[in-house]
């Protein structure tokens, strides 16, 4: 079941739920809008491999913006930190945004219980577009539980994504190799 408006606000005041910064006007029927950081980052290689660590090149967004470009992956961050406590995030792109060709995620579109920071977006365009600094960019949507939580992702020793940050974060995929 997914929460309304009014049921995240509840949990927002019950800190199962942390936005910051939060701005009513971003509370939309049963979503809150998020909105693309100061920073971007892109592979230092043309090629990946998995198995090893793969270097980003990290650059903020200049305040006349930026023009992606369809032959690239980019990491982007949300202006926002998040906490999700008893609930699932999921992160979903916005209609407008998703018109303009880009898409902000890969395969990561899930959060789990007990995330808590900012999200790394997967970006990519399906032609060239200027992107800015603090635009709107996706939306949260929270899903109901059922059952206890055993092991929330903020607990998990096993977690690859548990540093707190304001910079978009590379695939730590190579961890599970060693």
């Amino acid at each position: 079941m997914i929460l309304s408006d009014s049921k995240i606000l509840e949990e927002i005041n019950k800190k199962n739920i942390v936005i910051k910064p939060f701005s009513i006007e971003n509370l939309g029927t049963n979503s809150y809008d998020v909105h693309l950081g100061k920073y971007l980052a892109h592979y230092e290689s043309d090629i990946l491999d998995a198995s090893k660590h793969n270097r980003v090149i990290q650059f903020e967004i200049p305040d006349e913006g930026f023009i992606l470009l369809p032959s690239k992956l980019y990491l982007g961050v949300t202006e926002e930190y998040t906490e999700t406590h008893n609930f699932v995030p999921f992160l979903e792109g916005k209609s407008s945004v998703g018109r303009l060709g880009i898409d902000i995620h890969s395969t990561a579109g899930k959060g789990d219980a007990g995330f808590c920071n900012t999200w790394t977006l997967e970006i990519s365009v399906k032609q060239p577009v200027r992107i800015y600094s603090g635009m709107p960019i996706g939306q949260l949507i929270y899903f109901e539980i059922s059952g206890e939580i055993n092991n929330p992702y903020d607990k998990k020793k096993s977690a690859k994504y548990n540093k707190k940050t304001i910079y978009p974060v590379e695939s730590m995929m190579y961890k599970n190799f060693k």
